[in-house]
């Protein structure tokens, strides 16, 4: 009993310190273990080791305390008394480690697994901000891009305004060249009616000259 429970104990020493300190592969390994021992059958029967253990130690030490009573009562104690004493303390002093060893396995087992979880959620986060970080260079970049696109309409419909108020003054300049030359016409008209008139007069008066040069000739 005593031997199966110091190779239990050293096991459940090992277990920890493979949890405990990472070694290459083998703190993968210890996990893995640990998780097909508590899915299924294996944490109960577990359970029930760690029951029996309990109820053994407890056993050791009622034997412990009624060993202790007798030799208090007689006033010595005999050396059957003394070895089944030793014997006892020792197998309670290597259940209650072993129990105690396997209540920290438990715990370390628990916490690695959430650590674990955990890494992987951080893992997962950090592939989701990259992805966020790029979709946002890539909306900097267009939008680096549009900003230019805007820029340069606006160079071009400042520059058609430009243009387009260039052609205006230029058709104001014509318009009024036009009706410069309008008004130019007009008095020319004007003009050559007044010549007209003038030479139709000066027609007459020399029609009349001659129609008097006649008459004095006759």
């Amino acid at each position: 009993m005593i031997q199966l429970l110091f190779l239990v104990l050293f096991a459940e020493g090992i277990v920890a310190f493979l949890l405990m300190v990472k070694i290459g592969p083998l703190r993968e390994l210890a996990m893995k273990g640990l998780d097909q021992v508590k899915t299924g059958k294996g944490l109960a029967t577990l359970k029930t080791l760690a029951c029996t253990m309990l109820v053994i130690m407890v056993s050791s030490v009622t034997s412990i305390l009624k060993i202790q009573n007798r030799g208090t009562k007689l006033g010595t104690v005999t050396p059957m008394d003394q070895v089944l004493w030793r014997t006892h303390l020792l197998e309670a002093s290597l259940m209650g480690y072993s129990l105690f060893l396997g209540l920290v396995i438990d715990r370390l087992h628990h916490y690695l697994c959430k650590l674990i979880g955990l890494r992987k959620s951080v893992g997962s986060s950090k592939q989701e901000v990259e992805k966020l970080q790029k979709e946002h260079l890539h909306l900097k970049e267009k939008e680096e891009k549009a900003s230019k696109q805007v820029r340069l309409l606006q160079e071009e419909v400042s520059s058609l305004t430009e243009k387009l108020q260039n052609q205006k003054l230029e058709s104001e300049a014509k318009e009024k060249r036009a009706l410069s030359a309008e008004a130019n016409v007009t008095a020319l008209q004007k003009q050559a009616e007044d010549l007209l008139l003038e030479y139709d007069r000066l027609l007459e008066d020399n029609q009349n000259l001659q129609t008097q040069s006649l008459s004095f000739r006759g």
